[in-house]
């Protein structure tokens, strides 16, 4: 994905940068650490091999992640946050949080619970 040539707010970059169904739930699950693209892939339903690629691709070249990779076979790979990446996940919290709330005044704490989410 690229940026526009141009834009009237910062808040309008950030848009494009996080936009999407994946890149939050993805930064959100870097919050513990570093993770492998497998640990990744399993903790994220629904999310297909070839989509993560291209998310954790985007996410790298706007500065929010990075990734390590080690010598050896087979090869092993490591995606962690950038301090940007920490910064937009402290963002992502206060989402979060804000989806908890809603969730528990609709009476959809069954998915919460499911998910093993404290309110």
């Amino acid at each position: 994905m690229k940026l526009r040539e141009s834009y009237t707010c910062p808040l309008e970059i950030v848009h494009d940068v996080i936009k999407g169904k994946w890149k939050t739930i993805i930064i959100f699950q870097l919050r513990n650490g570093k993770c492998s693209f497998s640990e990744l892939r399993h903790s994220i339903a629904g999310i297909t091999q070839k989509m993560l690629l291209e998310q954790l691709h985007e996410l790298k070249s706007f500065g929010l992640i990075n990734k390590k990779t080690y010598d050896g076979y087979p090869l092993k790979v490591e995606y962690f946050l950038t301090k940007r990446g920490e910064k937009m996940l402290s963002a992502i919290k206060i989402m979060q949080e804000i989806g908890i709330e809603y969730m528990i005044e609709h009476d959809m704490t069954d998915i919460l619970d499911e998910k093993g989410i404290c309110y």
